[in-house]
């Protein structure tokens, strides 16, 4: 103490009054004690509880497209768990809460995959279907079949967003005070959610309407943390309150101003998108496709017949289920082995549905599926039995999935279904040694009912009726003989069967091949010469045409032959073809010769006639007269001429005879301009699209340069280039020096010696992009990109017509070549 300062003893120092003591408001007793702490107990946990909800119904509507509700289980989850470790860590310092909340979040995501796996019954590790789902898990998301089974690799992404969106609202709206801003997070998840699902669901007005009014209450709800009973202005100065008290009032009016105008404005918007169609992300997501090798897999059956006791399978049926009341074992062709029948098992490789006329292609649109596969309602007319197979895979390669038609639950193996036509493939491959178990339910048609029953028609089966062009005139002939004799659908299928089984022989060294030229020669072929023989390849294709130009939908199938139990050989495999019937389904047929028949030459049962009989044949017209003799001459004068003079009726005939030339190629001028003006400006932005790329095509056949329709149109646009380049250079070269390059790489005329000049051959190639996208994103097109196309086939042919020699020209507008194309392929 220093010096002079006075020692007072026995004195209590003063101390600030207790307002608690003083205050009768702040003096609790023992039992407002209590229920002050759980009526701010209760406070404080309205906004966590309001977060967990919010959370937890983006889970609720993603779930719709989901199979059973684990999905939905594991959201509300992730909900909780993230919004109550942030709860419990408050008093943490909040740089110290994410690692806390993350090693939770590793924590409830393994033990989700953990659950998800074992559900879906997948092999591996917990550590391999991890990374694996970390891998794959937003595309296999967006490609899943609906309703997508809650496998490792769906479940994932959902999991740890829920998780990431509470914690982030949590922290905001916990340790800031901001609880609209806390929101943010789970609307964002719940947006998400509906962007997801799409138009793959019923519109979720009830969750929408739940997640608003749960929002309100958590905004509505005192957090009382405030003092004096929530009253912020408490404790200040009477002025400084009335100030506080003015400038929150302001702010809540200006509030709920802006809240009234913007539902004004947005409303009616909002509302008019009620009945909208939402966008479906799967269409942005390039589904699972198939290798090249098994885009045709009919092509591998005659390796396979060269090899015959390669191992490609192990078979090992575990049930076949008879259908109810079950079934009679004839067969669907009066064949002797029933090939539906318990004792000899069909398993399905691929189905080909689309023919160009040169190779059939699976054409399958496949779709990420779980254990459970979409069920379908069998056909009318057909009985069902369930068969249960374990396959291994030997020596097979490729994605393709072996399966007993149409397979209902996939175990052991992840797989990707389409339901058109009930296959499967791996999208990782087939590995040998890959032991998988299906479930299939097999249809069997009601044989009774087949000789009366129809086929449908329609769009719905255009695909399997088209007949693509340059069918071969023996091969059309061939289909309508045997047409015009049964008039039933299953007669004539059943004697396009009878035909090829008589007259054809199998043999295991025959040529792959069953384009047009390919089948005209195997039903045409002189047998000497190699022809009438074949694989099933040849069989199965040649009956698929032959039933299309009769009318018949009609499609190919790829597979096994299995007694049910053990290995399948190379040998074992062989294509069959199938046949529409109303009320029954695919029905297949074989057409492959009987072991103990000997096949009959074609020329007994198939003579082509010739469409005009033989100039010999013709009989020689009989001359009679109809109309007497002139009068003769009188004996002292000319002879009488009667009519009009000779050099009259020439002038008269050949002029006669130009005005009609003159009007057929009017007629022919205007019929051309007319198509090339419905092609560019008529119809929706995708047929003009269209249109403007058959001006181009019809260019290159008229200058000489046709292109198949095997052809992809960045092909067709490289040839379009290259024409137009060899025209200019043709109508330059004429002379010694016309093709001599100068030092700059071009002509004497300064036109390149290998591209053409200016921006035509890129212009190409735009429309080529044009056309591709009208084709895989039909509705996509634009009136300007439908413009620009009609641009580009305008230039392009203007150029390469004028790069044309003067007298080609001229015929070129008169070529009536497009017109007869157009007829065929109608707009």
């Amino acid at each position: 103490m220093g010096r002079g300062t006075p020692v007072v003893t026995g004195v209590e120092p003063l101390r600030a009054p207790d307002v608690a003591a003083t205050d009768p408001r702040r003096t609790p007793s023992p039992a407002g004690g209590a229920t002050g702490r759980v009526v701010h107990a209760l406070r404080a946990a309205v906004v966590p509880l309001a977060l967990i909800a919010l959370t937890g119904l983006a889970g609720v509507v993603l779930g719709r497209v989901y199979a059973g509700d684990l999905l939905t289980r594991l959201v509300i989850g992730a909900a909780v768990g993230s919004v109550l470790v942030s709860v419990a860590a408050r008093r943490l310092p909040s740089w110290l809460v994410a690692p806390v909340s993350m090693a939770a979040l590793a924590g409830w995501t393994l033990w989700s995959l953990r659950l998800a796996a074992a559900r879906a019954d997948l092999p591996g590790s917990l550590l391999e279907v991890s990374a694996d789902a970390a891998r794959n898990g937003i595309p296999r998301l967006l490609t899943a079949m609906i309703p997508v089974e809650p496998t490792p690799d769906t479940v994932l992404v959902p999991v740890v967003a829920a998780w990431l969106a509470g914690l982030a609202g949590a922290e905001v709206a916990l340790r800031t005070g901001r609880v609209l801003l806390g929101y943010l997070p789970a609307a964002g998840l719940y947006a998400a959610a509906l962007y997801v699902v799409g138009p793959n669901a019923e519109p979720a007005i009830g969750t929408t309407v739940a997640f608003v009014a749960i929002a309100a209450v958590g905004l509505a709800a005192p957090s009382g943390a405030s003092p004096a009973g929530g009253d912020p202005t408490a404790g200040l100065a009477p002025g400084m309150r009335a100030a506080v008290r003015l400038r929150l009032a302001a702010s809540a009016a200006l509030g709920v101003a802006l809240v009234i105008g913007l539902v004004a404005l947005l409303g009616p918007v909002v509302a008019g998108q009620v009945d909208g169609r939402p966008v479906d992300p799967r269409r942005y997501v390039e589904p699972p496709q198939v290798q090249t090798l098994d885009e045709n897999p009919l092509i591998r059956i005659s390796g396979w017949a060269l090899r015959p006791e390669q191992k490609l399978l192990d078979v090992r049926t575990m049930g076949v289920a008879p259908p109810p009341g079950g079934a009679d074992d004839a067969t669907a062709t009066g064949a002797a082995d029933d090939p539906t029948s318990s004792r000899s098992v069909r398993i399905r490789l691929a189905v080909l549905s689309d023919y160009d006329g040169i190779t059939w292609r699976v054409g399958a649109t496949y779709r990420n599926a779980g254990r459970i596969l979409p069920a379908t309602a069998p056909t009318r007319d057909s009985a069902v039995e369930t068969v249960r197979q374990e396959i291994t895979v030997a020596e097979l390669s490729g994605r393709l999935l072996p399966a007993v038609a149409t397979p209902r639950e996939v175990s052991g193996a992840r797989v990707a279904y389409d339901p058109a036509t009930g296959t499967l493939i791996r999208p990782e491959g087939l590995t040998p040694g890959l032991r998988y178990t299906v479930t299939s339910a097999r249809e069997r048609p009601d044989n009774n009912l087949l000789a009366t029953a129809n086929v449908p028609a329609g769009e719905e089966v255009a695909r399997v009726l088209r007949v693509a062009d340059g069918v071969p005139d023996p091969m059309r002939r061939l289909a309508a003989q045997l047409a015009e004799e049964n008039g039933a659908p299953y007669a004539r299928a059943a004697a396009i069967e009878q035909f090829l089984a008589e007259h054809y022989r199998v043999v295991a060294d025959a040529p792959s091949g069953h384009a047009y030229p390919n089948l005209a020669f195997f039903l045409f072929g002189p047998r000497n010469g190699g022809g009438q023989r074949g694989t099933s390849e040849q069989f199965a294709a040649a009956f698929a045409v032959l039933g299309r130009l009769s009318g018949l939908p009609t499609r190919v199938v790829v597979g096994f032959e299995s007694g049910g139990q053990g290995p399948v050989r190379a040998g074992d495999a062989y294509a069959w073809p199938e046949v529409l019937f109303d009320g029954l389904g695919w029905v297949a047929f074989d057409p492959l010769p009987r072991p103990e028949n000997e096949p009959r030459p074609v020329e007994e049962d198939f003579r082509p006639t010739p469409e005009d009989p033989p100039p010999s044949e013709v009989p020689a017209p009989t001359v009679e007269p109809t109309a007497s003799p002139e009068p003769a001459a009188a004996a002292d004068g000319p002879p009488v001429r009667g009519g009009v003079s000779t050099p009259v009726l020439v002038a008269g005939g050949s002029g006669g005879l130009l005005l009609v030339v003159g009007a057929l190629l009017l007629t022919l001028l205007a019929m051309r301009r007319s198509l090339s003006r419905n092609r560019l400006v008529r119809g929706d932005p995708g047929q003009r699209i269209a249109g403007a790329w058959r001006e181009v095509t019809d260019a290159l056949r008229l200058a000489g340069r046709p292109v198949g329709d095997d052809l992809a149109a960045t092909e067709v646009a490289a040839r379009a280039r290259q024409a137009l380049s060899d025209a200019r250079a043709g109508t330059t070269g004429g002379g010694t020096t016309g093709g001599r390059a100068t030092s700059s790489g071009a002509t004497s005329s300064g036109v390149p010696r290998h591209e053409p000049a200016g921006d035509d051959g890129p212009a190409v190639d735009e429309l080529a992009a044009l056309l591709n996208q009208v084709g895989f994103a039909p509705g996509a097109a634009t009136p300007d990109q439908a413009a620009q196309a009609a641009e580009v086939a305008t230039a392009y042919v203007a150029t390469l017509r004028s790069a044309r020699p003067r007298w080609r020209r001229l015929l070129w507008s008169l070529d009536p070549g497009p017109l007869r194309r157009a007829r065929r392929s109608p707009q």
